[in-house]
This record gives C-alpha cells, sequence and structure tokens, in this order.
C-alpha cells in the first residue's frame, strides 16, 4: 500500500497533467518553442512577422508573387491550419478558397480578420474608368478588398494582429505591444515620404494604367487616378471592347505611363502601351510582396518600391 507521501505526490502529479493543456503553450514558449500562426497571403503575413517578432512563426498560404484572388489550396495548406493557434484572414472576399479549406483542416484556431474596423471602399467591376477621377464605372456594391495599399489602414491591420497575439499568448503581449507601437512609427515614417512623393508629381500628370484594380484606397489617401482594365480580382477578364476603351482614353488624356504589376500577365500591359504610345513604367506590387531577394519582400518595401516607381514615371518629362 503506498504510503501518504507518495499518495500525495501520485496526486500532484495527476492536478499537473489535468492543468497541462491549459498551460501548454506558456511551457513551451518559455522553453522557446513559438506560437505557430497562418495568414493568408504575404502581405499579412509581413504585418503578423512584424507584430510577432521572435515569439512567432508564420506560415503564408498565398506565397511571394502569389495572387491570392485565384489560390488554389494543397494538402500543406489543411496541415498547417490544423496546427496553427490562430488563423489571419484579410476578409472583404479576397480569399474566397478560404472557408473549405478551414472546414476541411478541422482547425479550432480562432479565425482574425485583420481589416476589422476598416470602412470599405466599393468596387467597380465594370467601366474601368480612372479610379480617382470622378467618373466611375458601373458599380456592382462590391467591397475592395486591398485595403493594405492605404497605410492608415494598415496600422489598423497592426492593432488588430497585436490584440490577437496578445490574447493568445498573455505571457508575450508586452513583447506585442512593443513591436506593434515600433512598426507603426516606421509605418507613420514610409507615409510621409508617399505623399512627399505624390507632392512632387505635377497634379495633371497623376494618372496612369495599372492590370487590375487592386489601388483603390491608395487613390483615396493619396490621389493618384488609376484606370485598369479588369475589375478588383484578376479572376476576370477584360473584353476586348474595355481595352479598345482604354487605349482611347489614354491617348485622350494623355496617360504618361502604364504599370506592370507582379501577380499579372503583362501581356495586357504591353498592349496597351503600344497602341495608346504611353510608355512602361516599371512593376508595382498589389497583391503579394516579392521574394526576400526582391524590391519588395516587407510591406514597408513593397510602399517605398510602388511610390518610387510611380514618382519616376509620371514626374519626368512631358506625357
Amino acid at each position: 500500500m503506498p504510503s501518504r507521501r507518495s499518495l500525495a505526490a501520485y496526486l500532484f502529479a495527476g492536478l499537473a497533467l489535468a492543468t497541462l493543456p491549459a498551460a501548454a503553450f506558456a511551457q513551451e514558449n518559455a522553453q522557446g518553442t513559438k506560437l505557430p500562426v497562418v495568414a493568408s497571403f504575404s502581405v499579412l503575413a509581413d504585418f503578423v512577422k512584424q507584430v510577432g517578432g521572435e515569439r512567432v512563426s508564420v506560415t503564408s498560404l498565398v506565397g511571394p508573387n502569389g495572387d491570392a484572388h485565384v489560390y488554389s489550396p494543397t494538402p500543406a495548406d489543411a496541415k498547417a491550419i490544423a496546427a496553427a493557434k490562430l488563423v489571419f484572414i484579410n476578409g472583404l472576399h479576397l480569399e474566397g478558397w478560404l472557408p473549405r479549406l478551414i472546414k476541411s483542416s478541422g482547425t479550432k484556431a480562432p479565425l482574425v480578420t485583420a481589416t476589422k474596423g476598416i470602412k470599405p471602399i466599393e468596387a467597380a467591376e465594370e467601366g474601368h474608368e480612372a479610379r480617382g477621377s470622378g467618373k466611375g464605372g458601373h458599380d456592382h456594391g462590391h467591397d475592395d478588398p486591398h485595403a493594405w495599399q492605404s497605410i492608415a489602414n494598415a496600422r489598423v491591420y497592426v492593432a488588430n494582429i497585436r490584440d490577437a497575439l496578445g490574447a493568445a499568448d498573455p505571457a508575450g503581449k508586452a513583447s506585442y505591444d512593443a513591436n506593434a507601437t515600433a512598426y507603426l512609427a516606421r509605418l507613420d515614417v514610409v507615409e510621409g515620404e508617399v505623399k512627399a512623393a505624390v507632392a512632387r508629381i505635377p497634379a495633371d500628370r497623376r494618372r496612369a494604367i495599372t492590370t487590375h484594380d487592386a489601388f483603390g484606397y491608395f487613390i483615396k489617401a493619396y490621389g493618384i487616378a488609376f484606370i485598369a482594365p479588369q475589375g478588383v480580382s484578376t479572376e476576370s477578364e477584360a473584353s476586348a471592347k474595355d481595352v479598345a476603351s482604354i487605349i482611347r482614353q489614354v491617348k485622350a488624356q494623355k496617360v504618361p505611363a502604364v504599370f506592370l504589376e507582379n501577380i499579372s500577365n503583362p501581356r495586357l500591359i504591353e498592349q496597351i502601351a503600344r497602341e495608346s504610345g504611353a510608355k512602361i513604367g516599371g512593376t508595382l506590387y498589389s497583391d503579394a510582396l516579392s521574394d526576400a531577394s526582391g524590391p519588395a519582400g516587407t510591406y514597408i518595401d513593397m510602399m517605398k518600391h510602388n511610390i518610387s516607381e510611380i514618382e519616376k514615371a509620371l514626374a519626368a518629362g512631358p506625357a
């Protein structure tokens, strides 16, 4: 028969095992294990990395240069979501493929919508007039999901991520708060650079063409008018009538430049440039970051690269 001392030890061990699940992550994290989280695409994943720092391991479902509009999930994605403690999504109908993936993964992880609190702008799916020109296309009431293109909105993403990480990992809350505060200060600096660059572009040259309508929030925040032959999703195809209309518009308004996008086939923009006489101004990063060796490996690098390309193409020389 066990002694009173050994019985007490046994009961203590049982109590410790019973409380282990609740304390498991805190103990693992103390041993250097990182909080596993999933983000739906590369821009969002970078926000999570900036706030999470060394305490968080981030898996991005749609990787660098990937198109979140038309992504096809893999079994590895379901496995990553099943193992995650948090799943961060953009929302605003960007990730139409995600609900089935979440269901098939069987995950119990909280789903965090990073755009919570952002007032969406409505996106024109047809007509493809210049965004920011006051002419607007035929509005079908769809929310534009590209909210990260405004740095003011990026601050909301960061705050939502900070709060979600702090709730999932209370021991790391002070770290997440500090990381977010430092990153928000860096965003303030970049936004000042963007506004200064736009101010250097003559007002009558603040017009350009992009592959799809990804810059509505950028337009609203910073005042560059973009024309796009596709709608807010790359799933839509521009018709020959749309392209011909845009070419006429480019000629009539003397649009200075057209821009490629890293997620899109360059054929359409090259055709518009060739037939309209507008110059190709370089590649913009709209829906995805570049890989680490490219010019837009982080969100801040992306915003700096994009405004640099825009200023170079629009500010110099006659249209």
